[in-house]
């Protein structure tokens, strides 16, 4: 195996747990990687303003992937390398064929725009993810008609939550049917929402463009660590792929190794093996 340069983790469910930090012990073990040379970086799902507090947790230098990689941004230069928005045909398309589960409660829909969370109103489920991002949540009434009303907005990226995991994925197999996987990227990080971005903003794509265009690296000096459906992409990129231990079946199947749960700091444990 060529020897790693690039160590790329996903945040909820890799690095972060129930508590929403990371533990001393996986920050030494980055800490460690670093000290022999090894760049880290960070590819999540969440907003951009949401996941920097752990990308300088990390002592990250590199851009950080945000929103699946539709957003690729330098927290210390500021500059954005990438950003790929939802076309507005689909973002509206979704929000219709979303609205009969929205209307009947079963429903949350949040709209991503300029790294900002836009929903229709601030209900449990939405105070509880706004918690745990730590974001302000901007409630902009139909979403429909706010979008249709600001015609220069992008939607970076569309999530609809569910308290029930079954209508989650009732209403994205139905999508699944209904969109090419080159007109809307779909995909899940946890059971009980799914997302919505632009065909090209998927981990896969945006690893590789920071090790290839920016690092000037190949895809087996690199190592990906994930735990989810929106992690795929980037574990069958890199050359050394690490599902956690609470990871989906189908997704520990793409990984070279299973490592323990994230709440047994699985991370570390993946790092000592193949890095340290």
């Amino acid at each position: 195996m060529a020897a790693i340069r690039l160590l790329v983790l996903d945040i909820d469910g890799t690095i972060a747990g129930e508590s929403n930090q990371i533990t001393p012990q996986v920050q030494q073990a980055v800490a460690a990687a670093q000290a022999q040379g090894i760049q880290v970086a960070i590819a999540t799902g969440r907003m951009y303003q949401s996941a920097l507090r752990f990308h300088q947790a990390i002592g990250s230098t590199l851009p950080l992937m945000a929103y699946q990689g539709a957003w690729i941004q330098d927290p210390i230069t500021q500059t954005r390398y990438r950003h790929n928005p939802l076309s507005r045909t689909y973002a509206l398309e979704l929000l219709r064929v979303l609205a009969d589960a929205e209307a009947q409660q079963a429903l949350s829909i949040h709209l991503y725009i300029d790294d900002q969370l836009h929903v229709r109103s601030v209900i449990d489920e939405t105070r509880d993810y706004a918690q745990r991002s730590q974001v302000d949540p901007l409630a902009v009434g139909d979403l429909m008609t706010f979008l249709e009303q600001n015609p220069t907005l992008e939607t970076t990226k569309l999530l609809a939550l569910s308290p029930e995991p079954a209508v989650t994925q009732q209403l994205l197999g139905h999508l699944q049917q209904r969109y090419q996987p080159d007109q809307i990227y779909l995909t899940q990080s946890v059971s009980q929402f799914f997302e919505a971005t632009h065909p090209l903003a998927n981990k896969g794509v945006a690893v590789k463009f920071v090790a290839e265009e920016l690092l000037g690296l190949a895809a087996e000096q690199v190592m990906a660590i994930g735990d989810n459906f929106n992690d795929a992409a980037m574990l069958q990129y890199a050359g050394c792929a690490v599902a956690m231990g609470d990871a989906p079946p189908a997704v520990q199947a793409m990984a070279d190794w299973t490592a323990p749960s994230v709440e047994a700091d699985g991370v570390a444990a993946a790092i000592e093996k193949f890095l340290l």
